[in-house]
């Protein structure tokens, strides 16, 4: 039976349109409910002094596909050649595909593991365990986790943390509102506990009973703490787990309606 309800989305910006495209690869409509937009910080005097010093730095930690495009925006005004002998890291293989991309460089990135958090997994490679003393550049955006700064620094590297874009929470349009208040939808993606967190406030019970798709174990138990019933947890982040995870919960919703419907027959 071809679908009708749409499959409800919140990536922001570019990233948006592969999970999008995953997802209707399955028969499957998508709508964005837009409700996050990603900003380019102004520079700062102290964002100029770290470009001017990039070639201090040991490491470079990028945690999004978005701080990876502020960052070559900003070395390419700085460093026409960038320099050698740093070793990069991403949180995840669309940030280390951003990277590679945009500056050609080699990128150190966890092997994805079912229901683990990125930077957990990023954290366990060897290279980052004991740091004594490296300087690390932590490029990320404005608030988040202090995981990765926190851990990084106990472990002896002396971490600078840049914050190059912000996040502006907005609230679904009206139309979303109702979608969210009835169920209208097969099934709701989301990787972030931020965004988790917002859609909250216009989540009822028959929201909360609806299939909700996560990204990890840890965004699982947010899920749980916030009412949702039954979180189904991705093997990842990736547009493609993500959308193996919404055609499992759909298909399984899909033979809970058949049964339904038999009963009633």
């Amino acid at each position: 039976m071809p679908a009708t309800r749409p499959v409800l989305i919140c990536r922001p910006g570019e990233r948006s349109r592969a999970l999008a495209g995953a997802i209707e690869a399955l028969g499957l409509p998508v709508a964005n409910l837009d409700v996050m937009t990603l900003e380019p910080v102004p520079e700062t005097p102290a964002l100029r002094s770290a470009w001017l010093d990039f070639d201090h730095f040991h490491k470079v930690v990028v945690v999004s596909p978005f701080a990876a495009d502020c960052l070559y925006e900003a070395l390419d005004r700085y460093w026409p050649a960038l320099p050698q002998g740093t070793a990069w890291y991403a949180v995840g293989a669309a940030t280390a595909a951003t990277l590679h991309d945009r500056l050609g460089v080699r990128v150190h990135v966890p092997p994805a593991r079912a229901g683990e958090d990125t930077s957990e997994a990023l954290l366990q490679l060897a290279s980052l365990r004991d740091l004594d003393g490296q300087r690390i550049l932590l490029v990320a955006g404005e608030g988040g986790r202090t995981l990765l700064a926190d851990t990084l620094a106990a472990r002896g590297g002396r971490v600078t943390r840049l914050s190059l874009y912000r996040r502006r929470l907005h609230p679904p349009a009206p139309a979303m509102q109702a979608r969210l208040a009835k169920g209208d939808y097969r099934a709701l993606v989301i990787s972030s506990g931020e965004l988790l967190e917002h859609l909250a406030r216009w989540c009822n019970e028959t929201t909360l009973n609806q299939p909700l798709i996560v990204s990890s174990r840890r965004l699982a138990t947010l899920a749980n703490d916030l009412g949702f019933c039954t979180p189904v947890v991705a093997s990842g982040a990736t547009p493609a787990a993500l959308a193996a995870a919404v055609a499992e919960a759909c298909d399984r919703e899909d033979a809970d309606v058949d049964h339904d419907d038999l009963e009633k027959g």
